[in-house]
């Protein structure tokens, strides 16, 4: 039975008992809790909370999951994978065990045709009620009790939890031990999860956590992953194995010039990249780049994982394109955006894999060199600080590292290196949450939406209207959201999360930064300082209060800084503008992958495998403008999502939509779905000018640009600068250019021949100089004093000079500049052999009276003295020398 035909009669057998079939969500998780969905039930955690209504009673979904906390296990076993699909029956205080059970047995048993006396299922230790139903479906000696490691389930994080009961398959004796799965897991195959959701758990690691409060209703939520399940139909032996993977391992092998199943060593890497490479695609398909931090270093993770083992196994070439091209044929009939948007998606995982082959030649080397110096210590630990150059300088993941490390024999100082990461991040992190309203306990908002409903956005017909204050939130200071407690009254000075009824005020989404105003009640005023959506139905405003106080209940009249909103509706649709004339001059594949909306200036993310011609990008900003022009006028239209895709509405690369989306038209220009505000006509974009574009990341570049008054005010400074250097430079403004280069050129000229005499004047004296070597110890030793103000490469280059005019006797070199801010010491190789080096004798002279500096044994260099210690040290140095060669 084909993955296709095992995921219809699933949500079929669901369909028919009342469930309503929901799409997959995008694997990037709405949940700020989560960078990306790890279980079915992600998409529908508010619902279990009680935070939201649930729109239906039941529910049944196969929805895309991520998991990457057992990454280790991948490829060395038959079940665990980074990306799989979870098929899910829901029930939202509907139906409870009762159903549940016989549902999934009736299922595998009637749809699947498992046949009964090979099924076992595992319940919770105190679950009597669970055991009691499967006592009606198997015998008990197939029933097993087992602990909350087992049988508990919950996110991993803060939220809803409960006892479960699993489904599993007996593979038969060829597979391992007898005795139920408490004895053998292999064998014993998990092929369905039901979980019992009665609770919410609190912060705890590992299994250790509080239970806070039983949720409002009792909740089913259960996952069967399809994968598991196309292994067993099929008769496979792992997850690698199936249809729908099965190809994409078999490319791998070709690749590599490995065949899949002579090798075990070889298999488990060939795995590794059949199913990283699969996760890498489904991400970039849900808008995920490659990058250093959270979901993007997760792909950029799995990606150089895959390279990696397929540089190992043999591959000289890239892999990534063949493998993309696999997947998209494999899985294309589930995921069309993997052949609709193939181009893409293949153009980032390439340009990852070509950026990361420099980084593992280059980290290679330098992580050889540092476990040769770690084994020439005697030491078996590369320290943190090692780890954290690697990354840090070099671009080599700390994953790799620790496995590459595990390969050599050695442990990595691993919290050593997460110290210094932390450190590193702590500016960019605290600025980050100074200016966001941040991540906020949900149940802040219970209270107020079981009270007040959702809130109301008129912002699209109206700037300014009387709402209701329905709740006040409390701030921890203005970095982020505290414990969310909830405030009745709030006083002059201080600063609130507010949530009306209805507001008028955009909440920052989809690029579009947000609405600033004030909320005017009867005795006071309060500054909006920052509007966002912590949950999908409720905006939440930050506010500064300027006078009076404000209550829970007062009316107030909500007025949007109309001077920000319209520049930034400008940007807004200047971007779509944008957007879709990259498309026309690059190609389908330059669809957008961020965008940031602000007042007169927009920021556009798109993918692009190289640099856009200066050209193109002039063309692009021509038609803009022209378009602009033509004063076409924008308009907007809610309809169904397969709807908007048949009237070719362009939908964002990975962005999250609903059933109903909203459909923006630039005139017959440029129509896409975005929930943003525009201008009603393109006349009022003024002027676009883009001011530059380059590279972000591997395949993913940025453009940015000034919309309206901020353009022309962009163009009039660059008119006055032009007529001034016109004016200056006595030329025409079309001269300008070729002036200027030939200004440049002379100057670069004359600083050459600056260069040569100064150098030729600083070596006049270095044939004295050698000349006038002593001998301390058999060893010709120059000492020099040059003038303060002689450049430090001229310093080095007279010790070098000298040096190499003492060539047959061994020889030591030191200049120091007269102020002491600079010393450099050179030796020749004889020197070396008679245990002189440079860096050691800058360390103990110079550095002996107060100075600093060092380097390696050939030349080494410092600075930080002064004038009083320039003659001690030349004391210093032949004392030390006289010392070492034992003279």
């Amino acid at each position: 039975m084909d993955t296709a035909e095992i995921r219809r009669r699933f949500l079929n057998h669901f369909a028919q008992r009342g469930h309503t079939v929901v799409p997959s969500a995008s694997l990037v998780a709405q949940d700020p809790t989560l960078l990306l969905v790890n279980a079915g039930m992600v998409p529908f955690k508010p619902y279990f909370l009680g935070d939201l209504a649930p729109p239906w009673p039941r529910a049944t979904s196969v929805q895309k999951v991520v998991r990457t906390v057992d990454i280790e296990n991948v490829g060395r076993t038959a079940r665990h994978a980074s990306f799989f699909q979870m098929c899910g029956n829901f029930s939202f205080g509907d139906y409870f065990k009762a159903e549940a059970i016989p549902f999934a047995f009736e299922l595998l048993v009637d749809g699947y045709g498992f046949k009964p006396d090979d099924l076992w299922a595992t319940v919770y230790l105190d679950d009597d009620e669970a055991e009691r139903i499967w006592l009606d479906l198997l015998p008990a000696e197939r029933i097993q009790r087992r602990d909350k490691e087992d049988n508990y389930w919950s996110m991993g994080v803060p939220g809803p939890c409960g006892p479960c009961s699993e489904i599993y398959f007996d593979r038969g004796a060829a597979y391992g031990r007898e005795g139920g799965p408490i004895a053998d897991e292999d064998r014993y195959l998990e092929v369905w999860n039901l979980v019992f959701m009665q609770f919410e758990r609190g912060e705890g690691a590992g299994y250790d956590y509080p239970i806070l409060r039983e949720l409002p209703a009792r909740n089913i939520d259960t996952g069967m992953g399809l994968e598991r399940m196309a292994t067993v139909l099929q008769g496979v032996d792992n997850v690698y194995e199936i249809d729908i993977s099965r190809p994409v391992l078999d490319a791998a092998g070709r690749l590599t010039g490995r065949r899949y199943g002579a090798d075990p060593a070889a298999d488990v890497r060939l795995r590794v990249i059949a199913d990283h490479s699969r996760t890498a695609a489904m991400l970039i398909a849900d808008g995920v780049v490659p990058s250093n931090e959270g979901r993007g270093y997760v792909l950029r993770r799995l990606l150089r994982r895959a390279v990696r083992d397929a540089r190992l196994l043999g591959a000289r070439e890239p892999v990534m394109g063949e493998l993309f091209g696999v997947i998209g044929e494999a899985m294309g009939p589930i995921y069309p955006e993997l052949v609709d948007n193939a181009d893409t998606i293949t153009g980032v995982a390439v340009a990852e894999e070509t950026s990361f082959a420099d980084t593992l030649r280059t980290g290679t080397t330098i992580f050889d060199t540092a476990v040769r110096q770690v084994r020439a210590t005697g030491a078996s630990t590369l320290g943190g600080d090692e780890a954290f150059k690697l990354h840090d300088t070099y671009g080599f993941p700390i994953d790799l590292t620790l496995e590459m490390a595990a390969e050599a024999g050695l442990t990595v100082d691993e919290a050593g290196f997460r110290r210094l990461m932390e450190r590193q991040r702590q500016t960019a992190k605290a600025d980050r949450a100074a200016r966001r309203i941040g991540n906020l306990d949900l149940s802040a908002f219970r209270p107020i939406l079981a009270s007040s409903g959702p809130t109301q956005f008129t912002g699209y017909e109206e700037l300014s209207r009387e709402s209701g204050v329905v709740g006040l939130v409390d701030f921890a200071g203005i970095a982020g959201i505290g414990d969310g407690a909830g405030r009745e009254v709030v006083g002059e000075g201080e600063e609130i999360g507010v949530v009306l009824d209805a507001t008028p005020f955009y909440a920052e989404s989809g690029g579009q930064e947000p609405d600033f105003g004030v909320l005017r009640f009867d005795g006071g005023e309060v500054e909006v300082l920052d509007v966002q959506r912590p949950v999908p139905d409720l905006v939440l405003h930050r506010v500064k209060v300027r006078s009076g106080e404000l209550r829970v209940g007062d009316r107030v009249h909500a007025e949007v800084d109309e001077g920000r909103r319209r520049a930034v509706s400008r940007s807004h649709t200047a971007t779509h503008l944008v957007h879709a004339a990259f498309r026309r001059a690059l190609g389908e594949g330059a669809t957008q992958a961020g965008s940031l909306n602000s007042p007169g200036r927009l920021r556009f993310d798109f993918h692009a495998l190289g640099a856009v011609p200066p050209s193109v990008l002039a063309d692009v900003e021509d038609e803009i403008n022209e378009v602009a022009l033509r004063d076409l006028p924008v308009r907007w239209f809610v309809t169904t999502q397969e709807e908007a895709r048949r009237l070719g509405a362009m939908a964002l690369f990975g962005e999250k939509y609903g059933d109903a989306v909203r459909v923006v038209d630039v005139g017959d220009y440029a129509r896409e779905l975005c929930g943003g505000t525009h201008v009603s006509s393109s006349a009022q974009l003024g002027a676009v000018k883009l001011l530059s574009e380059a590279s972000i990341s591997a395949g993913t570049r940025r453009v940015e640009g000034l919309v309206g008054i901020d353009a022309f005010r962009y163009l009039a400074r660059e008119h006055l600068l032009v007529s001034q250097l016109s004016t200056a430079l006595k030329a025409r403004p079309d001269e300008l250019a070729d002036r200027v280069s030939d200004i440049v050129t002379r100057l670069r000229d004359a600083e050459r021949e600056l260069d040569r005499l100064r150098a030729s004047a600083v070596l006049a004296g270095a044939g004295a100089l050698a000349e006038g070597a002593e001998d301390v110890g058999g060893v010709a030793v120059v000492t020099a004093e040059v003038p303060a103000g002689t450049a430090p490469d001229d310093v080095r280059l007279l010790a070098m000079d000298v040096r190499g005019r003492l060539a047959g006797r061994p020889a030591v070199v030191a200049v120091i500049r007269a102020d002491g801010s600079s010393i450099v010491v050179v030796t020749d190789e004889a020197a070396r052999a008679r245990g002189l080096r440079a860096g050691e004798l800058v360390r103990n002279s110079w550095g002996a009276l107060g100075g600093k500096g060092g380097g390696k044994p050939d030349i080494a260099q410092g600075g930080g003295g002064s004038a009083e210690i320039v003659p001690a040290a030349f004391v210093k140095l032949r004392s030390l020398i006289a010392d070492l060669t034992g003279r």
